[in-house]
């Protein structure tokens, strides 16, 4: 099973930036995607950001133009760097790998990084 590590999580003020890591325990160019989701209390986890191996990127409307994805592949790291950060960002993140098997897709999942931003 990959091992996802997640860090950067912490408390920020509106408006403010916060950058997140996530380090696999495996090549990242194993998988076909990962990405960043996220969970608040009370609602489902969402997608936030998603990057194929292939360098394509997928952003939430709600987040497009304010966050961005990027990976490092001699550090097996996937980082997402939130920039003017809203109340509505707070939440538990989480970094996912996605792989394809004989089964179908394979979701691998971080323990979660709390985010949460002050008004």
């Amino acid at each position: 099973q990959v091992q996802l590590v997640e860090s950067g999580g912490g408390l920020v003020q509106a408006g403010g930036s916060l950058r997140l890591s996530c380090v696999a325990s495996e090549n990242v160019f194993r998988f076909h995607h990962m990405g960043w989701y996220r969970q608040a209390p009370g609602k489902q986890r969402e997608l936030v950001a998603t990057l194929t191996s292939g360098g394509t990127t997928n952003y939430a409307d709600s987040v497009t133009g304010r966050f961005t994805i990027s990976r490092d592949n001699a550090k097996n790291t996937v980082s997402l760097q939130m920039n003017s950060l809203k109340p509505d960002d707070t939440a538990v993140y989480y970094c996912n790998a996605r792989t394809f098997s004989l089964t179908g897709w394979v979701d691998d999942w971080g323990q979660g990084t709390q985010v949460t931003v002050l008004s």
